[in-house]
């Protein structure tokens, strides 16, 4: 039988274990590697040009909770994104396995495994990474840029800001993408073969906040039993993308400032300046105008990373885009849980533009999942989405109500500056591109 050309990494602390992943795979599988330290997993990847990752979710005697494999694999995701991980747990940390789902994994196996299933596991683990060379990044940027013209301009705009070194600030609501946007311009940029280092500042404790994105230098703390890089330095050569800036609270907005304004960061227990050749891309759900009025975030760091604003726009405002949007991720879960991609109920997508769409596209993909796995080959109806015709009328008469209100206020504002779109726009909290589409939406003449 000839073997599939493939390279993969099996990880783990028993050396048994190894062994018997290799005598399995080498069946099927040219290039089968295995490593017992999953601190030499980055390093093995970057020289080895790994598409498979089995990842254990323990590596520490008394350790049991899988958190140190949740750890490594969010590593890995963060270096390298193309990599296919199936994680490796015991009974016990079936839970933790499943988070590891949620965040990315493509599956995870059970040990002791069946071997025949731990071949096919990675067989179609191969097939993924393979079909993901096929169709790279495009296939999604382009999947979320959709049809409407809202959305399009702002990706041609991201594209424009793309080829420059600016700060860029990416602003929409929770689930709309904002994660896409920052990776569609580190793509398009000349960064584009460097690190794109993901961190969410929202749920970043205060007490890890300068350890993580500065690093620190061993004995800086006491769990400090080594020197470890911050995120910031991970990103050197790349871009770094802070999610939820908004959140970071007043008095480490000072720390966060020095480093972007100066491009040099310093390791906790370190006195030496290390220099950052990193972009730096942020993006909030928040009005950060409005935050610096209430001197609840720093102007100086506002003005810092708002060199260019990005805004993109809820999905109740490009309800064109609904329809790709749904058969995307029809087509995606079919292939995820090997069944036939289901068909729409009759008038389900007129139904589905009169929801609001709170949670956005996040929102969008959570629903046609939930659907895909519950539907017995039956058509999708609203039932299978999770919605009811009552949220439709319901949330219909409020979105109606409050566009009325918002009209009313953007005509006042203007009146108020006699139609300067720029002092309308500071006035309201909005970005001038922001106003434009609402002046157009709401059909309002400008002076």
């Amino acid at each position: 039988m000839k073997k599939i050309q493939s390279s993969i990494l099996v990880v783990d602390d028993q050396d048994e274990v190894l062994l018997a992943a290799k005598l399995i795979l080498k069946r099927s599988f040219e290039q089968v590697f295995t490593l017992n330290d999953p601190k030499k997993i980055l390093n093995f990847i970057s020289e080895h040009q790994i598409e498979v990752l089995l990842l254990d979710m323990n590596f520490r005697v008394g350790y049991e909770d899988g958190k140190e494999g949740i750890y490594r694999f969010q590593e890995v995701q963060e270096h390298f994104p193309h990599v296919k991980i199936i994680l490796m747990t015991s009974y016990a940390q079936i839970e933790r396995a499943v988070e590891g789902i949620k965040l990315g994994a493509i599956d995870y196996m059970m040990k002791p495994w069946d071997n025949e299933k731990l071949l096919e596991n990675v067989k179609q683990a191969v097939q993924q990474f393979r079909r993901a060379q096929r169709n790279p990044k495009e296939v999604k940027s382009s999947f979320y840029e959709g049809v409407s013209e809202k959305i399009k301009e702002t990706f041609r705009m991201a594209k424009r800001v793309a080829i420059t070194d600016a700060n860029v600030l990416v602003l929409g609501e929770n689930g709309t993408g904002k994660y896409v946007l920052a990776e569609y311009i580190h793509q398009q940029s000349e960064r584009k073969n460097g690190p794109f280092v993901h961190v969410d500042l929202g749920s970043l404790h205060e007490n890890l906040f300068e350890s993580e994105l500065f690093g620190y230098a061993k004995g800086a703390f006491t769990d400090a039993k080594q020197d470890k890089p911050g995120r910031f330095e991970a990103a050197n050569g790349g871009t770094i993308f802070l999610d939820e800036i908004g959140n970071v609270p007043l008095h480490l907005q000072t720390k966060l400032l020095q480093v972007i304004q100066s491009k040099k960061s310093i390791r906790l227990g370190e006195a030496k300046l290390r220099d950052l050749d990193v972009r730096i891309i942020t993006a909030t759900n928040k009005n950060l105008s409005k935050a610096v009025e209430q001197q609840e975030f720093r102007e100086d760091l506002f003005y810092r990373i708002n060199t260019i604003s990005l805004e993109i726009p809820a999905l109740r405002e490009r309800p064109e885009d609904l329809e790709g949007m749904i058969h995307y991720f029809l087509t995606e879960y079919a292939e995820k849980y090997q069944t036939q991609v289901p068909s729409l109920e009759p008038f389900l997508l007129e139904k589905l533009q009169q929801y609001n769409w709170p949670g956005n596209i996040r929102e969008l993909q959570n629903r046609i999942e939930r659907a895909v796995i519950m539907t017995d080959q039956e058509p999708i109806g609203l039932n299978a989405l999770g919605i009811s015709d009552s949220m439709l009328i319901q949330l219909e008469n409020k979105d109606s109500t409050l566009s009325n209100l918002e009209k009313t206020k953007i005509e006042q504002t203007l009146n108020k500056f006699q139609g300067n779109i720029s002092r309308t726009a500071e006035e309201l909290g909005l970005t001038r591109q922001a106003l434009y589409r609402k002046l157009e939406k709401y059909q309002i003449q400008t002076k």
